[in-house]
């Protein structure tokens, strides 16, 4: 009996280690986990999220002729950063009061809307808890005064790979920060991605929460004190909550989880409040006492991605997506390595089939995985194996005894 090929056996088993010791390799992974959840399926559930989108998507000249009044006015007209259309937005949110009015955008107006800033005031101070976006920066001015952040008094872990910053760059004015709770919104491109959300940030040596956590910890009326961090493991809050983050302070979210939220344009919003008063109820939102108001752009092209919306339904709805235990890997590359050692007793065609066979069930079988516990499978260790094992055998001399396609004739029938 002629003995395996130990030798291909030892480079596969080679490789899934190095794979398993290298981060660079590790990240290639990235690239399944995004068409994983690119075409993967939530449940279908509603989360305690209402989106509304404050403002009109940029639409061409064409495309706005072809649209009809009524769908014009459900759509809104204004502009997605005016003090009077955020008034008319608190205003109408407050019929249905809403645990948590936020604000994803950064409200600043001009010195010479003063006075309709004065009129979202005097709505905004009707707001029980109102959240406000602001963005931090590492460059401020020195001659600016520091402005204190309260940050989390229980934090274990390193905190070297918190994206730091020194000062904020942008935020409202003064008369609208007293009435409200900041959150920062923004999206280092060093950590942040459509599905690493940064949860934390490092201001002047504290960790304070970015737009999405605090969303959250103001919807579940959980204060810093409770909060219990350790960087790199998970983010505790009371009852149970855990949210696991990396050491960067991100977390993994599902992108699709926006999706699962009510969404509505101002007016019709608006609408709804009228109906309200008038004792009409064409739209049901009696369920918003209980939920996050989140007033942000439309979808186009100048509207930041809606990550946080994504962020605050993965956190509400547990969907934090995990990877599997490093276990899973181990066998994975123990086990073809073992197969490895089989491989010349079969055709080159029967191995292309089996590998494209396997790539396909594999893939499909971890959509289905991700799709109902939200845990991802690696791609690149046992597709990457697999097909090397392929390759490996196209170079590798074939047994005689090898299966091989035979084309038997037999003989010409006599007339």
């Amino acid at each position: 009996m002629e003995r395996p090929t130990l030798w291909l056996m030892v480079v596969v088993l080679l490789l899934g280690l190095l794979f398993l010791r290298e981060p660079r390799l590790q990240r290639c992974d990235e690239i399944f986990l995004h068409w994983l959840l690119k075409n993967s399926q939530l449940r279908n559930a509603r989360v305690p999220l209402t989106i509304v989108e404050v403002g009109r998507a940029a639409v061409s000249q064409k495309d706005d002729a072809e649209i009809g009044p009524t769908e014009r006015f459900l759509r809104g007209a204004g502009s997605a950063n005016s003090p009077l259309e955020s008034a008319l937005f608190l205003q109408a949110a407050l019929e249905f009061k809403p645990t948590v009015v936020a604000f994803e955008q950064v409200l600043q107006w001009p010195e010479r809307a003063r006075d309709e800033e004065q009129i979202f005031v005097d709505q905004a101070m009707r707001v029980p808890k109102l959240l406000l976006s602001a963005e931090l920066t590492a460059t401020p001015d020195p001659d600016a005064p520091v402005p204190e952040i309260a940050g989390f008094p229980q934090v274990t872990g390193k905190r070297g790979d918190l994206v730091e910053f020194s000062g904020i760059g942008r935020q409202p004015s003064e008369d609208v920060r007293l009435i409200s709770t900041l959150g920062f919104v923004n999206l280092p491109n060093e950590v942040a991605d459509d599905i690493h959300v940064p949860l934390l940030f490092q201001y002047r040596g504290e960790v304070i929460p970015s737009f999405a956590l605090q969303a959250v910890l103001l919807w579940l009326r959980v204060t810093p004190e409770e909060v219990k961090i350790d960087i790199g493991k998970y983010i505790l809050l009371p009852q149970g909550r855990k949210i696991p983050i990396q050491s960067d302070g991100t977390v993994v979210i599902n992108p699709n989880a926006a999706k699962m939220a009510r969404r509505l344009s101002l007016n019709e919003l608006l609408l709804a409040a009228q109906q309200r008063e008038q004792g009409k109820t064409t739209i049901h939102l009696d369920d918003m006492r209980d939920q996050i108001l989140l007033a942000r752009r439309p979808a186009d092209l100048l509207a930041p991605p809606d990550v946080f919306a994504a962020t605050i339904a993965t956190i509400q709805m547990n969907l934090f997506v995990r990877r599997v235990s490093w276990i899973f890997d181990c066998v994975m590359i123990l086990s073809i390595t073992a197969l490895s050692g089989a491989v010349r007793k079969f055709s080159r065609i029967d191995l292309m089939l089996c590998a494209m066979a396997f790539s396909a069930a594999y893939c499909l079988i971890a959509l289905g995985i991700l799709s109902r516990w939200s845990i991802w499978l690696p791609g690149f260790l046992p597709l990457a194996a697999v097909w090397a094992v392929f390759l490996f055998s196209l170079i590798l001399p074939k047994r005689k005894d090898a299966a091989r396609t035979i084309t038997v004739g037999g003989p010409s029938p006599t007339l």
